[in-house]
């Protein structure tokens, strides 16, 4: 009976155990191989990605002594971001100041070039605390005092002249702090009177955000009303163009329903779109460059 179910499978105990042995194998050969495979594609994209941060403009992806070379080989200019937590309607998410001038530095920095992007100052005045004023009556918005602020920004400014920038650039987001920003700069360059570094505040970055882009928006269409001054048509655009993900869509419509003081939207979102955005996000980083070059330009040899 045994030899006649050995003739059955066509192959003897011993024969079948190989086999066994040899596909059970073949599988783990095939799966080692597909990993290799996936090993060195991950080591070839990590090391693509080691080598583009290298070539960074923003200071957190750079190593202390990449840094040290860029300003050997004439990288003196550095931008430090200022944003903001706030409340922006019940669209659009509080970190939209501190991502969008997180990308709008990188690109000015990227057009200027020989420039460097600070990490962005997300901790800046937003009014009063307790009781509560301004964006601090709608949850998520964190606000600091104005001397702490003043102090954060002068550490830093202070900080990049210690390392040998001499153009030490601000650009703020939020309307509210704009003056703390100039008042700031012409406090360093009266404190470096002496010395080759400059600070310098750049109006026209905010400028361009929202006198600028309002009026592109209105020779396209759209009526002030829409347009507003905070989380309205123009604000939600530029995120959109900027970070979609920040921006819900589907609350767009309903944004503006009530009064600012209960909705927190100055403005009307529901037309935003990317494209819009883009138009204003090139507007800005045009700007921006123009005004700094400028401003450089200026500062005494």
């Amino acid at each position: 009976m045994r030899a006649n179910m050995h003739s059955l499978y066509g192959a003897s105990p011993t024969h079948n155990s190989r086999l066994n042995q040899a596909l059970h194998a073949t599988p783990w050969i095939k799966v080692h191989s597909v990993a290799s495979f996936l090993v060195l594609a991950i080591c070839a994209l990590f090391y693509h990605g080691v080598h583009a941060a290298s070539n960074s403009v923003y200071l957190d992806d750079l190593t202390w002594t990449e840094v040290r070379d860029t300003l050997k080989k004439g990288t003196t200019t550095v931008i430090i971001p200022v944003g903001g937590t706030e409340q922006s309607g019940p669209h659009m998410a509080l970190g939209k100041h501190n991502v969008r001038v997180h990308a709008l530095a990188g690109r000015i920095a990227e057009t200027l070039g020989n420039t460097l992007v600070a990490p962005v100052v997300s901790y800046v005045p937003e009014g009063r605390i307790s009781p509560p004023e301004g964006h601090m009556k709608f949850s998520g918005t964190i606000s600091i005092p104005d001397d702490a602020f003043l102090a954060v920004l002068a550490g830093t400014a202070r900080s990049f002249k210690q390392h040998g920038f001499l153009n030490i650039v601000f650009i703020g987001d939020h309307g509210g702090y704009q003056d703390l920003l100039k008042g700031e700069a012409q406090q360093l360059n009266r404190e470096w009177v002496n010395s080759k570094t400059r600070a310098h505040f750049i109006s026209a970055y905010y400028r361009a955000a929202t006198d600028d882009f309002a009026r592109t928006l209105e020779s396209a269409g759209f009526h002030k009303d829409q347009i507003g001054v905070h989380a309205g048509l123009a604000d939600t655009s530029l995120m959109m163009a900027v970070d979609p993900s920040l921006v819900r869509t589907e609350k767009l419509s309903s944004a503006s329903a009530g009064p600012t003081a209960s909705t927190g939207v100055a403005g009307n979102p529901a037309e935003s779109t990317a494209v819009l955005g883009r138009m204003g996000l090139d507007r800005i980083v045009e700007k921006s460059v123009q005004s700094i070059r400028e401003s450089i330009a200026a500062r005494p040899k």
